[in-house]
């Protein structure tokens, strides 16, 4: 497949502050793409930007928060004229058992993760329409098999890979390409944050290899830049992803006969587990939410 020249491109990413969203920036200003940060870390967003090649901006926002997304989007396109690539990468993350999980840190997850997705989407679909752009919806391993203790996780990661697929459809005669990006364990604040937590890590290890495996987050993100050159329908962000499309039917029962062994071994353990949002992004949208209900 060709790819597309991204020198003088607009792109926008969401969970720009660390992690997959901050190096995709990175990688994206040195081939001459302006590039707009989007986060609840105004500091890290504001340092991300001082670092980049080109021209750039960073914009404080809750993703899910439908009316601050849509003033972001008018002032992202009035500063740059154009909005050609969208990167819906904001997410968070919480494990543990599901009857035991923090309702609130649980009902976050889904906004953050599906909810703040669509309305990226809805925000910025007209300048993506007008530009015939590409959006890249960032979802996961978790959207092509299910796990214990990551509820919430999967849900909100196979909503957006369903919603994105739908949407594809939808825009495609406008000439608007959508894409969903797929990464492994990947070594980001977030996993780093889940495998501070004992049970966790060890039930992640006694996965079947090669999902047990963290990843560099350097060749995941090279990837996700040739998928945005691309316009790719399917990013994988490791390459071993791609074959699990085929079996994914087969996964569900698969996960439901040894999973149960595994919580078996780790029910004594298992109230432990934090139940709260987990790395540094998780640390800073419960500060965001505690600041504004104070």
């Amino acid at each position: 497949m060709s790819r597309v020249n991204l020198e003088g491109r607009v792109a926008v990413v969401t969970g720009a502050a660390r992690g997959v969203g901050e190096l995709l920036a990175r990688k994206l200003s040195v081939r001459g793409v302006r590039v707009a940060l989007v986060g609840l870390e105004a500091d890290a967003l504001k340092r991300v930007a001082e670092g980049l090649y080109g021209d750039s901006g960073h914009w404080y926002a809750d993703v899910s928060d439908q009316e601050a997304m849509t003033r972001v989007a008018g002032e992202v396109e009035e500063r740059f004229g154009k909005v050609d690539i969208v990167v819906a990468n904001a997410g968070v993350a919480n494990g543990g058992p599901f009857t035991a999980s923090d309702p609130e840190a649980w009902r976050r997850v889904i906004e953050v993760n599906l909810i703040g997705s669509a309305v990226t989407a809805r925000a910025f679909l007209p300048a993506l329409i007008d530009s015939r752009g590409y959006l890249l919806q960032i979802a996961s391993l978790a959207a092509i098999t299910p796990a214990p203790m990551m509820t919430a996780y999967c849900a909100s990661k196979s909503g957006v890979e369903a919603y994105a697929h739908s949407l594809r459809a939808e825009v495609a005669h406008h000439g608007v390409g959508v894409g969903v990006g797929y990464l492994s364990w990947t070594d980001t604040d977030m996993v780093r944050g889940a495998d501070r937590d004992d049970v966790m890590r060890e039930l992640r290890q006694r996965l079947p290899w090669p999902s047990n495996k963290t990843y560099p987050l350097g060749p995941a993100v090279d990837r996700i830049v040739a998928g945005i050159e691309r316009r790719s329908s399917h990013v994988y962000g490791q390459a071993w992803l791609r074959g699990m499309q085929a079996v994914r039917g087969y996964l569900p029962g698969l996960i439901a006969t040894v999973g149960q062994r595994e919580i078996r071994r780790f029910e004594p353990r298992l109230r432990q587990v934090r139940t709260g949002l987990v790395g540094a992004g998780g640390e800073a949208d419960e500060q965001q939410r505690h600041t504004l209900r104070n």
